[in-house]
């Protein structure tokens, strides 16, 4: 039973999360180019598109703590200090998906997102694109760590 929850954990975050990580990461530069077109054009597809990616598969992505959970109880490691801190990263990632990257997506496709420039405004704020791939760059960053932990498992001794 081991093995078929580890290959669904792991397929559903190869499936799930790869699709938001490089759709997010798409999405600013899609984003400035659309906003730089100007109003009257339908620039906004593919950023429509990609959103739409983002928003999906991160519902779809629940499923991959779910069968993590079960893989772990089921190997007897859910108190492992690898684990703990691979599940606090994961639940940082979905944190800044959900209440950054989503929103400020979200912004920029209704017009909130201010101007398409890529240097400072007068106040000194940087553009709302260059944040947005920011916060997508920490995302990636934080699942790439997750990945990292789930490899190595340092002090673990379940061999598998």
């Amino acid at each position: 039973m081991t093995k078929f929850l580890l290959a669904v954990h792991v397929i559903a975050a190869i499936l799930a999360i790869g699709p938001v990580a490089v759709a997010a990461s798409m999405f600013p530069p899609a984003a400035r180019q659309a906003l730089a077109t100007g109003p009257g054009t339908d620039a906004l597809g593919t950023p429509r598109l990609l959103h739409r990616i983002c928003r999906v598969y991160a519902v779809v992505g629940v499923v991959v703590p779910v069968f993590g959970f079960a893989t772990a109880s089921e190997m007897g490691v859910l108190g492992s200090p690898w684990l703990i801190v691979s599940i606090a990263l994961t639940a940082l990632a979905a944190l800044v998906l959900a209440a950054v990257i989503l929103p400020a997506q979200t912004a920029l496709l209704e017009g909130d997102g201010g101007d398409s420039g890529t240097e400072a405004d007068a106040g000194g704020a940087r553009n709302p694109t260059a944040r947005l791939a920011m916060a997508t760059g920490l995302f990636n960053l934080l699942w790439a760590a997750v990945t990292v932990l789930m490899i190595v498992r340092p002090g673990s001794t379940t061999g598998a």
